[in-house]
This record gives structure tokens, sequence and C-alpha cells, in this order.
């Protein structure tokens, strides 16, 4: 079955459910998550996409992130994702949301309403292979700085998240 994601407006108001590829085919504005998991020494786990990915494969980007299933809350969507890709789960808190528009070289477009999420956890992931092709710590510093350098490496969303919300991830 093909998954669909939740259209929203920009209010985050239900308008209807579509298949996710037609979404991205259409540029439909459409409700998502981003998980930032931290370690006790402020780092942040990164993963690296799998290379089979349809979009975006090899790059590095937040813990994990995904779409609401209908009747699914955003921490719940979050907590789900966190086991499918990165084999463990914890507690989750929304600290902010916003929207975001980017074309991809293959002709879709994400234009999502992304709630973003935050964690913690000190143990080494269970990588699905099928999603995920490495992971590794960093402080947001460095993270900030690798980007600033290496664009090219991060995915969309994540430079977005970086550049509007540097400050609300370094206080969440």
């Amino acid at each position: 079955m093909e998954e669909r994601v939740i259209l929203v407006d920009e209010n985050d108001n239900q308008l209807g459910v579509m298949p996710k590829m037609e979404a991205h085919e259409k540029a439909v504005l459409h409700r998502a998550f981003s998980v930032f998991i931290f370690n006790d020494k402020g780092q942040l786990m990164l993963q690296q996409r799998a290379a089979c990915k349809y979009h975006s494969p090899l790059l590095w980007t937040n813990t994990c992130c995904s779409h609401q299933r209908e009747g699914e809350s955003n921490i719940e969507a979050g907590r789900r994702r966190l086991q499918e890709e990165m084999g463990f789960t914890t507690e989750l808190k929304e600290v902010f949301s916003f929207i975001y528009k980017a074309p991809f070289d293959n002709g879709l477009t994400e234009h999502e309403l992304d709630h973003v999420l935050i964690g913690s956890f000190n143990g080494n992931p269970n990588l699905n292979a099928d999603e995920v092709e490495d992971y590794k710590w960093m402080t947001l510093q460095e993270v900030k700085a690798d980007m600033d350098k290496n664009p090219s490496i991060y995915t969309a969303w994540f430079k977005i998240i970086f550049d509007k919300s540097f400050d609300k991830l370094t206080h969440a």
C-alpha cells in the first residue's frame, strides 16, 4: 500500500490526504516532522540517508524525518520513525514548526509544514540499511561550520532548519 501524506493549510489544518509521491510531484503542502536527537555531551546524531532513497541519497541530515499518518500525533509519528530508521525510541518534545519548499533535481518538490521534535539518547543506533547509510555525532557548532564549508553534502530541509532556527535548537 502506497504511503499517504496529510495535506494541510498554513495553519496545519488538515485538508485531506494524498499519495506521498503525488504530493511531491505536485508540490502540495503537507505535514511532516524532523527529529533531532542529542546526547549528554550536547552532540546531535546525524544520519546519512541510504543510497537507495528516491531523493537526497547519501546526504547528511537530522536524526530522522518523515510524514505523520492519519490519526497519529507528531510525537507518535516521530517515535515510530525513529524506531524504524534508527532502531531505538526515546521521549520527544515538539519545539517549533515551519513551512519550507525545496525542489529537487529529479523533478520532485518537498513542500512541508515541518514539526521539529527533539529528544536525548546516549547509545548506539541499530540502523535500518534500507533507510540509513551511516550516522555520526557532532555539536551544532561543528555542523554549522561544516555546512558552511560543504553545503552540498546536507539535505535541503536540514540546511533550512539551521538557517532559520539555529537559535531555537541551541536553546531547546
